[in-house]
C-alpha cells in the first residue's frame, strides 16, 4: 500500500492485482480504497462467489500440492488459490511496468514478460525460495522459486528489504543488486500518538514489548522466556499476537512459575493504533532467529516499528538487524541469537540504567528521522521505478 500509494504521488496510474477471500478483509479494503489514489483490482472474489469459485481454486491448490509430494512435479498450483487468474490478469493488463511482490504473482507476472515487449520486475519482500524451515523444504517447489527470481531478478525492476540481501541476491543470481528500500512506516504516524496508556499495568516498571501477526514457537520468544531467571530487574513483558492453538500450555512450560504474571497477552490492535501501542513501552525486543537465508537477512516491520516508536531494541544477531544497528548508532543492542544469556546481559544495561535507557530510546528516534522512516525511502522508489520505465 505504501510503494502503491507513493507511486501514484508520483503521478503514476497504479493498479494492485489481488484476490478477495474473505469477508472481513474485504470489508476492510473496501474502507481503505476511498482514502486511497491507486485502484485495486480483484481477480478473484471468493465473497461474492463462495460455492463453485472456491472449491475450483482449493481442487487445484490440492491438485498441486498432490503433483508434487506423490510425483515430484513442481508446478505453480502449489503457490496459491489464485496464481492462475493472476497469471491471467497480468497477461491482459498493459501496464508499462508489472511488478511481482509474492510467490504467485512471481508466476504470473514472469509469464507476462514472456513477451518481451513486457517491462516487469520484483519486489523480494523474503528470499522467497529461501523462507521455510528446514522441515517445510520439502512441500515447497524449491527449484520452480528459484526459476521465477532468476528471471525476475534479471529484468527491469529489482528491490528488497534490507542490503545484506541484496548483496546475497547478487551473488546467488548473478544479477543487478536489487534497490535497498527498508520497509519503513512514515514519520509523519507519530502524529497520531496520543500519549495513553492501555497494555501497561504499573508505570514504574519498565516494560519490554514483541508484536507479531501469531504468537507461538519457532520467533524468538524462546530466548526471551529463557533469559528471565538471568534477569536482575523487575520488568513487564508484553506479547501482542494471534495465539497459536496450544499457546498457553507451550508458554506455562518455558516460563518460570515466578514470571508468569508479569507476561500480557494483548491482541492485534488496527494499523492506526498500533504505533500507539508500541510506544508506551521501552525496550522492543527482536528475537528473530536464523532457521533460513530469508529471516537471516531481511530486516523485519518489528524492529523498524520500534525505532519509529522511540524505543530502545534489544535484537539478534541476523545480518538484516545487525545491518539497523549498524546506522541507528546507540538504539539497538545485538545479542547472539539462541543464548538467553548474553540477551539477559543486553537487557539488564537498560533496565539498570535509566541514562542508559534513555540514551537509545533518543538514538532509536534519530535513526527513525533520519534513514528508517517512509520519507527516506520513497524517493529511491521512485527513482528505480523512473529508471526502469526510461531503460
Amino acid at each position: 500500500m505504501k510503494e502503491a500509494t507513493t507511486l501514484a504521488d508520483a503521478g503514476y496510474q497504479v493498479e494492485v492485482i489481488g484476490a478477495w477471500f474473505d469477508s472481513s478483509l474485504k470489508v476492510r479494503d473496501q474502507e481503505l480504497l476511498t482514502r486511497l489514489n491507486f485502484q485495486f483490482v480483484p481477480v478473484v472474489d471468493l465473497v461474492e462467489n463462495p460455492g463453485l469459485t472456491r472449491f475450483s481454486a482449493r481442487l487445484k491448490r490440492k491438485i498441486g500440492e498432490l503433483a508434487y509430494l506423490r510425483g515430484g512435479l513442481e508446478n505453480t498450483w502449489q503457490l496459491s488459490y489464485f496464481t492462475s487468474a493472476l497469471r491471467q490478469a497480468a497477461s491482459r493488463n498493459r501496464a508499462d511496468l508489472l511488478i511481482a511482490h509474492s510467490e504467485s504473482s512471481m508466476a504470473a507476472v514472469a509469464s507476462a514478460a514472456a513477451d518481451r515487449s513486457r517491462l516487469a520486475g520484483v519486489d523480494m519482500e523474503d528470499w522467497f525460495s529461501e523462507d521455510h524451515s528446514p522441515n517445510g523444504k520439502k512441500y515447497r517447489p524449491i527449484h520452480l522459486l528459484r526459476t521465477l527470481e532468476d528471471s525476475l531478478l534479471k529484468a527491469k525492476y529489482s528491490s528488497c528489504p534490507s542490503q545484506a540481501m541484496s548483496n546475497a541476491l547478487a551473488s546467488e543470481f548473478n544479477c543487478r543488486p536489487p534497490a535497498v528500500i527498508y520497509n519503513a512506516f512514515s514519520w509523519l504516524e507519530r502524529e497520531s500518538l496520543v500519549g495513553d496508556f492501555k497494555d501497561r499495568k504499573d508505570l514504574q516498571t519498565p516494560s519490554i514489548h514483541w508484536y507479531s501477526q501469531t504468537l507461538g514457537e519457532g520467533r524468538g520468544l524462546e530466548d526471551l522466556f529463557a533469559a528471565l531467571p538471568n534477569l536482575i530487574w523487575e520488568v513487564e513483558i508484553h506479547l501482542r499476537g494471534n495465539p497459536v492453538a496450544g499457546f498457553d500450555r507451550w508458554l506455562s512450560e518455558r516460563v518460570p512459575p515466578e514470571w508468569l504474571s508479569k507476561i500480557f497477552i494483548h491482541g492485534l490492535v488496527e494499523n492506526h493504533e498500533l504505533l500507539s501501542r508500541i510506544a508506551e513501552h521501552d525496550i522492543g525486543f527482536a528475537g528473530e532467529m536464523k532457521f533460513c537465508r530469508s529471516r537471516d537477512l531481511t530486516v523485519t516491520n518489528k524492529i523498524l516499528q520500534y525505532l519509529l516508536a522511540g524505543l530502545a531494541v534489544v535484537a539478534s544477531d541476523t545480518k538484516g538487524q545487525k545491518e539497523v544497528a549498524a546506522q541507528a548508532d546507540g538504539a539497538v543492542r545485538i545479542y547472539r541469537s539462541g543464548d538467553p544469556a548474553a540477551l539477559a546481559k543486553e537487557l539488564n544495561v537498560l533496565l539498570t540504567s535509566p541514562d542508559e535507557l534513555a540514551r537509545s530510546k533518543a538514538a532509536a528516534l534519530a535513526a527513525a528521522r533520519e534513514t528508517f522512516c517512509w520519507e527516506r525511502q520513497a524517493p529511491r522508489l521512485v527513482e528505480e521505478v523512473e529508471r526502469a520505465i526510461a531503460a
